[in-house]
């Protein structure tokens, strides 16, 4: 992918990130805490029970984390696709005959296509994943 295109997704799926990171992860992780030390406080509990009391505080943040890595994985490889699409549809130039020039712009067309297609789905998708976190949070 081009290097100013690759540079657009990334800036936005960063921005994307931070958002998700400071409006939902980071009070995930406040709570996390603060229940992990109240697990810390039972003195009547065993080492196990604690444990135990740990994970299942952890165990929200731990769900939001795996929800936008896979949601990151699926874009990725959506984008991946698109893009691969591209590079197939300019060795089928090249091989038919066109001129480099022509199958190079043609490429850089269909790969800003596929950038611009893509960073289209962004807001929908950090919405759907700021619901899901949210629903996590309950």
């Amino acid at each position: 992918m081009a290097d100013v295109q690759q540079l657009r997704v990334q800036e936005a799926v960063d921005t994307m990130v931070k958002s998700l990171e400071r409006e939902n992860i980071r009070k995930m992780q406040g709570l996390m805490f603060r229940c992990s030390a109240g697990c810390c406080e039972d003195s009547q509990a065993s080492m196990q029970q604690v444990h135990q009391c740990i994970e299942r505080c952890h165990a929200p943040l731990a769900q939001a984390q795996a929800l936008v890595t896979s949601e990151l994985e699926k874009f990725q490889d959506r984008l991946a696709r698109c893009t691969m699409h591209c590079n197939d549809k300019a060795k089928d130039s090249i091989d038919a005959g066109s001129k480099e020039s022509q199958v190079k712009r043609q490429l850089e067309s269909c790969v800003t296509k596929c950038v611009d297609d893509h960073m289209n789905l962004i807001p929908t998708m950090t919405k759907k994943m700021k619901e899901s976190l949210s629903s996590i949070q309950k």
